[in-house]
């Protein structure tokens, strides 16, 4: 009986692969054409990364349910990867990246990657979503976009001119006919169309209704130049090929690929993970990567884009009811029967189609609901995203990400250093209380010793510190030695020693200098104080 119901949920489980796999390759394939054509690279080299990413990754990957390939968050650092060493060392960048993340992997470093700020991380996908926004633009158009995600910005209203006025001998009117129609696709599908027909996805609905209108029309605009055979966009390194391996731009590069790559599919798994509300496999972060490098190791010998755990299709496959790893599978097996069988039907696609696709994934990565949560954590965390998002935009992504992090230590020490103290005398009772709010470590000691030599030298002494977040051993010992001097002198010291050196140590007891521990309870002119406990 346990085997007959074992084996009707086995069926129901891959009838729901099965599904949920046919809509997640619907999401994939634009997409995966479209981050090509915004890199700069041949439209089938971002398709064998999602075939890749499918059926290579799906079956090693550390968070069954999430899918791979090229990711829009990549962009920026490939398209500069190809300008400056063409496609071969983009091929030897992403291989050298994958062997990067494959030994992170094998060293079990997975839960360091995902050791950035959120503000950094909202604010690189911010940045990073502005730069495709910008250039993809000028693309909806037809038109060529710059070199700098900047001027590419400053100029949008040039290329809004040109798809509004039709210039003598030019054709960017129709292309941004394409590219609104695109978009208006895009915008409308699913809150306009039938409830039975939403699971169609919008980006596929969106190419299929703008490359018919095209096609139909005979419109004199760029369509996307794909080879017949698949096998033709295929290119293997040589020997000398691999010397590159060992040139310090190259290495640069691999290392700002695997890191951004290895933190953008941690933190999908992450969220894929909340995406299951029914339940399911959890990750492991270690076995992800390692499953990312070896597809990254793949792609790269292959000559195709890097690859990332990416949301849009991982979500699609969430809530398309996918229950285990052979959706993701199947689902580059159903890219490679395409694209192996239909090349044809790939030429038919628009450019500005595909760039308005692009344009609109740019627009949703500048999450302004990310900013309002942010503000939630103080206006120093709306400052860590600003700055990580202004110096992409203005600079490069690692400028960025760098600055981010830079400010974000810089916020830590700020916080571990700011201490205030405030001391109340009563002196009509021979009482003083001191309250602490912050962080009381080294930095702060001279306030800290400054206000203790106020405090008169026969009052009863409280100390409140349920504001104060951690102590350090100086200021800790500080106290410590003041107490003796003050009791000596005729005071008392009401403090909660156990919960005060909670803050310090894991265990709440104190440890004295000769390495014995000293119960708070035993100590001359001291009062336990539960009230005054933190509340963890």
């Amino acid at each position: 009986m346990q085997q007959e119901s074992n084996n009707v949920m086995a069926k129901e489980n891959w009838k729901r692969d099965f599904l949920a796999s046919g809509v997640v390759f619907l999401v994939a394939l634009p997409l995966c054409m479209g981050i090509a054509v915004a890199c700069g690279a041949p439209v089938m080299t971002g398709v064998i990364t999602g075939i890749v990413g499918g059926i290579v990754v799906g079956l090693l990957a550390g968070c069954p349910l999430q899918v791979s390939g090229p990711a829009a968050g990549l962009i920026v650092i490939v398209a500069e990867i190809i300008r400056e060493h063409g496609m071969v060392g983009l091929g030897m960048t992403v291989f050298l990246a994958g062997i990067i993340q494959l030994v992170a992997g094998v060293l079990k470093l997975g839960q360091v990657f995902r050791a950035v700020a959120p503000a950094v991380i909202h604010g690189m996908l911010a940045g990073i979503g502005v730069l495709i926004f910008a250039s993809q633009f000028h693309m909806m158009v037809d038109d060529v976009p710059g070199r700098g995600g900047l001027m590419n910005l400053l100029t949008i209203p040039r290329a809004v001119w040109k798809g509004l006025v039709p210039g003598e001998g030019t054709t960017h009117h129709w292309a941004a006919m394409i590219g609104v129609l695109t978009l208006v696709t895009l915008v409308f599908w699913k809150p306009l169309v039938p409830q039975k027909i939403k699971f169609i996805p919008a980006p596929l609905v969106a190419i299929v209704i703008a490359s018919g209108l095209a096609c139909v029309l005979g419109l004199p605009i760029h369509f996307i130049d794909v080879s017949d055979r698949l096998w033709e966009s295929v290119t293997l390194p040589t020997m000398a090929d691999f010397k590159a391996l060992f040139g310090f731009p190259i290495l640069i590069s691999a290392v700002t690929v695997a890191i951004v790559a290895s933190a953008e599919t941690l933190l999908c798994a992450t969220a894929v993970d909340k995406l299951q509300t029914g339940g399911g496999p959890r990750t492991n972060y270690d076995k992800e990567l390692r499953s990312q490098g070896v597809g990254n190791i793949i792609c790269g010998l292959l000559g195709a884009l890097p690859m990332t755990g990416v949301i849009v299709r991982s979500s699609a496959n969430v809530q398309a009811g996918a229950k285990s790893r052979y959706s993701a599978v199947l689902h580059g097996v159903w890219l490679l029967i395409f694209v192996a069988m239909l090349p044809s039907v790939l030429v038919m696609v628009p450019t500005s189609a595909l760039a308005a696709v692009l344009v609109f994934v740019g627009y949703k990565l500048v999450n302004i609901k990310a900013v309002k949560d942010l503000l939630n954590y103080g206006k120093g965390e709306v400052a860590i995203y600003a700055v990580t998002l202004g110096t992409i935009v203005t600079f490069d992504l690692l400028s960025g990400v760098l600055a981010g992090i830079a400010l974000s230590a810089a916020k830590l020490i700020y916080v571990f250093s700011r201490l205030n103290v405030r001391v109340e005398l009563d002196q009509a009772a021979a009482r003083a209380t001191m309250y602490l709010d912050g962080a009381a470590t080294f930095l702060r000691l001279p306030r800290l010793a400054t206000a203790l030599e106020s405090v008169p030298a026969d009052s009863e002494f409280h100390v409140h510190f349920e504001n104060l977040a951690y102590i350090d051993h100086a200021c800790l010992d500080l106290l410590m030695s003041w107490e003796k001097q003050h009791v000596n002198a005729g005071g008392r010291l009401v403090i909660d020693w156990e919960s005060l050196t909670a803050k310090f140590h894991e265990t709440p007891q104190l440890q004295n200098g000769a390495g014995i521990t000293e119960p708070a309870s035993d100590r001359p002119g001291t009062k336990s104080q539960p009230e005054m406990v933190e509340a963890r």
